[in-house]
């Protein structure tokens, strides 16, 4: 049997695995594994992300275009009890002049994120959602601004709104309510989620990786949530604590188990669409390209204005300039291509959709 024949054959298996298995497979890499597996590994990843999107690195412009939130996640560093943030909020005009900047330099996909702000309302957001689609037709939009309502989800949807990212962190409920406050539940980011794929958005979830009270089991968890939702794209990465919160000293964090894990879930869903991550590449200079290497097709620049850059502090010491600010693409893209990848700066849909435009 060649190895993209045994590649698919983990796949498999990595659909039929119950959740002991599955926990035993993340335990063996973390803890057992040799040099020639974790290559073996890091091969079938590859082979299987180019059976459907060759060697192509997909690019997103993002826009955090809030750091305002309403919740109080035990490890974010925009938690509404962080008083030493320096809040603001982009105009509309601020977010369609970082769209245009984008455009320029041939970004077709824009990501707005922000924290769970109350200010963004429905008629807001669809105003602007709408107010982008118009100016950019040819370009794919994504929001990530949180928990909402059904009835939101498809009113932002009819106004243009191609993706949505939601990230569900944890799919074990202990787990979770270790991490969230208790007016947050795993339920209702659960039922957010399923309200997305119904709607027609692509999705995106993912989760963390070393987080306080993360197991084995709890990753296994992870991966069968993901098998069940088969969103279209997942993100995930280290766990990197903020000075700000109750986790501040939970660890030194490391890039190691979450390319592990990035591997992982490129087997289990072969055409999803997968980021190296900016907390990734926070930890060293070419973790970027490890996770690349990993089975990861998609780089996400950062499109925000300068000023306000340091002010979306996620986690401590977070990338926002040099490679990961679109400004420095021409220097990515040649990086990109050093090492054998493809840089695409089309949409980059799903495989499995078709374009949106007439949608």
């Amino acid at each position: 049997m060649d190895l993209s024949a045994e590649a698919l054959k983990f796949s498999q298996w990595l659909h039929e695995a119950n959740k002991a298995e599955l926990a035993s497979c993340i335990r063996y890499y973390y803890e057992n594994n040799t040099a020639r597996d974790l290559e073996k590994l890091y091969f079938y990843a590859d082979k299987l992300r180019q059976l459907y999107y060759e060697r192509k690195v997909f690019f997103r412009g993002l826009i955090e275009f809030s750091n305002h939130c309403c919740n109080d996640c035990y490890y974010c560093g925009l938690r509404k009890s962080n008083t030493k943030v320096k809040r603001y909020r982009l105009t509309q005009a601020e977010i369609l002049t970082c769209c245009a900047s984008g455009y320029k330099q041939g970004l077709r996909t824009f990501v707005l994120q922000s924290g769970e702000d109350l200010r963004l309302s429905d008629k807001y957001l669809c105003h602007l959602v709408s107010s982008i689609k118009d100016e950019f037709p040819d370009c794919a939009l994504t929001l990530s601004v949180g928990e909402r309502s059904r009835d939101s989800y498809l009113k932002l949807y009819k106004a243009g709104a191609d993706r949505y990212l939601l990230r569900h962190e944890t799919a074990d409920e202990v787990n979770y309510s270790h991490l969230h406050p208790p007016r947050l539940n795993l339920l209702q980011r659960k039922r957010c989620l399923y309200d997305l794929k119904e709607i027609g958005y692509q999705v995106g979830a993912g989760f963390m990786v070393d987080s306080p009270g993360q197991s084995f089991e709890t990753l296994a968890e992870d991966l069968i949530f993901l098998r069940e939702l088969q969103p279209q794209m997942i993100g995930l990465g280290p766990f990197i604590p903020h000075r700000d919160t109750p986790f501040a000293d939970y660890l030194e964090p490391g890039s190691r188990h979450s390319l592990i894990l990035l591997s992982l879930v490129r087997i289990l869903l072969p055409k999803g669409l997968i980021p190296a991550t900016t907390a990734l590449n926070t930890l060293a200079p070419n973790e970027r390209i490890k996770g690349l290497q990993a089975g990861a097709n998609v780089l996400m620049p950062n499109l925000s204005p300068v000023i306000y850059r340091n002010d979306y502090n996620l986690y401590d010491n977070k990338l926002s300039d040099g490679k990961e600010a679109a400004e420095h693409l021409a220097s990515l893209t040649a990086q990109l291509e050093e090492v054998g990848f493809e840089p695409d700066f089309s949409r980059g849909d799903h495989i499995d959709f078709s374009s949106q435009f007439s949608r």
